[in-house]
C-alpha cells in the first residue's frame, strides 16, 4: 500500500475508527461464516477498527487480524483484546493456515496489478477449498480520491481478475449500498473458494 494511503489512516485513525466499529454488518459477516465450521480459523486481512475480528471472535472463532496503519493496529488491539499484527498485504506469506479471510474494503487500496500478486498470496494462505470475501467500491476508476488509492471493480472487471489469477472460482457475487449514514456508494460484495 502507498505511503499517502497509510498516511490518511496513521492521521485519521480515532475518526475512521468511531465511523466504523459500530456498522452493523452482521448480514454480510454471518454469510461469510454460512460457509465455515464452527470455531474455525479466520483472518481478517487489513482489519482497521477491529469491527469483524471482535464479530468473529465473539462468535468462537479462531481468529488473526493484521493492518498496515501501525495507528489502526493500536486501536483495534485495545477494541478486540487480541494482538493486531502491523504488516503489509504484499507481505502476507503464510501458506495454507486458514479456512477464511476476511478482506472486508482494505484490498481495494491496492492497484489493479498488485491484487493479482495479492488473490495468490491469499488462496496460498488459505486451506483447501478455504473462503474469501473481500469487497470493492463498484466502477471503473482507479486512482487516489480524498488521500488514499483505491481500485473500484465492476462485476466484468472482478470476473477477469478471478479469471487471471487461477486461483479461486467465484461462490456469490452482489451490490449492496453503504450502510453507513449519509453515504450512497454501491459496493461490490464477492464470497470465492480457493480452487
Amino acid at each position: 500500500m502507498d505511503k499517502e494511503t497509510l498516511g490518511y489512516y496513521n492521521k485519521k485513525a480515532s475518526n475512521f475508527f468511531d465511523n466504523t466499529v459500530d456498522v452493523n454488518f452482521t448480514k454480510i459477516q454471518d454469510k461469510f461464516l454460512s460457509y465455515l465450521k464452527p470455531g474455525t480459523k479466520i483472518l481478517d486481512f487489513g482489519c482497521g477498527s477491529g469491527r469483524d475480528t471482535r464479530y468473529f471472535l465473539d462468535k468462537n472463532y479462531k481468529v488473526e487480524a493484521f493492518d498496515g496503519s501501525e495507528e489502526m493496529c493500536r486501536l483495534a488491539s485495545d477494541y478486540t483484546g487480541i494482538p493486531v499484527k502491523h504488516m503489509f498485504f504484499n507481505d502476507f506469506t503464510e501458506v495454507d493456515k486458514y479456512q477464511g479471510i476476511w478482506a472486508c474494503s482494505s484490498i481495494l487500496h491496492l492497484p489493479y496489478e498488485e491484487l493479482k500478486e495479492v488473490f495468490i498470496k491469499i488462496a496460498r494462505g488459505l486451506k483447501d477449498k478455504g473462503i474469501l470475501y473481500t469487497s470493492f467500491k463498484e466502477g471503473s476508476y482507479e486512482g487516489f480520491r480524498n488521500g488514499r488509492y483505491f481500485t473500484d471493480l465492476t462485476e466484468d472487471k472482478l470476473t477477469e481478475l478471478v479469471e487471471e489469477t487461477k486461483v479461486f472460482e467465484i461462490i456469490e457475487l452482489w451490490i449492496t449500498r453503504d450502510v453507513r449514514p449519509g453515504r450512497d456508494e454501491r459496493w461490490l460484495n464477492v464470497i470465492m473458494r480457493k480452487k
